[in-house]
């Protein structure tokens, strides 16, 4: 038998890290955890931690890690808090790193694992969108490998020919449309946060959830697949899929379109990505497509849902665009959660904060890390202006 493959799952209490782990549960002879991570539970990261013998545990609140340690005291398993502490935890030697911290947080871990040239199972779309030209820069001079976790950006992975990547014509990502798809301007205007996060498909945290609810999501995703794929923006398509059963599809240019199904489980794509280059099995529900009947497709209404435009134009625009729509859309998110401004308010902001703030190139992550600064700033201010 060969040795474990060693797993670094930095963000390991959200969904994502949380589906990881159950694929990890299921094959713990195959795999050894090395470090884990989360952002303030510390309860759960410590019974996680203890649970798969990780070598290191990193709670990313520094005002936390006392209790941390406390929690893994005489576990033999060593304790961490802290920005610098999760950057630590991705440069530690694990053969795969799945990168889940939610938001730009996650950038800097990301590209400490991609520096190692590890395997980087990339489900934090925010690292493409704030910096992907440096991202994808980094992955060819160290010899890293991406493989996107977003099940849209796995498929198209999947079913993308990359030794004849000059025949692709253009690549499809499906949207389910999210809970308010067939709802009116109007209606959308009340829509109250536990609304916004009960997806009809998919189970995801508060802030995906809305990001889905607003298409921001599909519109980040966009950004993601520009670069991981090589395209130019006009030739990435969003088509909305309600049953979220084809998840994206490739078109050549003889006509063919490749596609891959499955039922809406992110255990999947994660399967795909831990299993890689191989398979491995998974506990997902079987797609019947006999059962299932029909699927529908619809264009996404621009009037409904002006994300998709805002992230277009960041896109075109380049530089620091797409870095401070992405920082303004989690401001905004956070103050919609809170109850400070509607759900309306959200595009509202971001559209602000793109026309307020300048978008100057970006040379290096110091860089992005100022341009995230600047537009928080801004749409914390705008946030208060709209304050209910």
């Amino acid at each position: 038998m060969s040795d474990p493959r060693s797993v670094t799952v930095l963000g390991c209490t959200g969904s994502i890290g949380a589906s990881t782990l159950d694929l990890l549960r299921r094959n713990k002879d195959a795999y050894r955890v090395e470090a884990l991570s989360a952002h303030r539970n510390v309860a759960e990261l410590a019974a996680l931690a203890r649970e798969f013998d990780a070598r290191v545990a990193v709670i990313a609140d520094p005002d936390l890690y006392a209790s941390l340690a406390e929690a893994l005291a005489g576990s033999g398993i060593t304790p961490a808090a802290g920005p610098a502490a999760l950057v630590e935890a991705a440069e530690r030697p694990a053969d795969w790193v799945m990168a889940s911290i939610v938001g730009a947080a996650g950038l800097e871990p990301t590209l400490a694992a991609i520096k190692r040239g590890a395997v980087v199972a990339l489900a934090n779309k925010e690292c493409l969108v704030c910096a992907g030209d440096l991202v994808m820069a980094a992955v060819v001079r160290h010899g890293a490998t991406l493989v996107p976790v977003d099940s849209e950006h796995s498929a198209i992975f999947q079913v993308f020919d990359f030794a004849q990547a000059d025949k692709v014509e253009r690549i499809t990502l499906t949207a389910s449309g999210g809970p308010f798809r067939t709802w009116t301007r109007d209606d959308m205007a009340g829509v109250t946060p536990e609304q916004a996060v009960a997806h009809p498909n998919w189970s995801m945290g508060a802030k995906i959830s809305v990001d889905s609810a607003t298409m921001f999501n599909k519109g980040l995703e966009l950004v993601e697949a520009y670069h991981l794929f090589g395209l130019t923006e006009d030739r990435i398509d969003i088509l909305v899929h309600p049953q979220s059963v084809i998840h994206s599809m490739v078109s050549y240019i003889d006509g063919s379109v490749l596609a891959q199904l499955g039922a809406p489980d992110m255990r999947t794509p994660i399967a795909f990505a831990l299993g890689w280059p191989d398979r491995m099995a998974a506990p997902c529900a079987r797609l019947d497509l006999a059962q299932l009947g029909s699927l529908t497709f619809e264009a996404p209404d621009p009037e409904r849902f002006p994300a998709l435009r805002l992230v277009r134009r960041a896109l075109q625009s380049g530089g620091a665009a797409p870095t401070l729509l992405n920082a303004a859309n989690e401001i905004a998110v956070a103050s919609f959660l809170d109850r400070r401004i509607g759900f309306l308010d959200i595009a509202a902001v971001v559209e602000d904060t793109l026309e307020a703030v300048d978008a100057p190139a970006l040379t290096s992550i110091d860089d992005v890390l100022q341009a995230d600064a600047l537009a928080r700033r801004h749409a914390r201010e705008i946030c208060v202006r709209r304050a209910r």
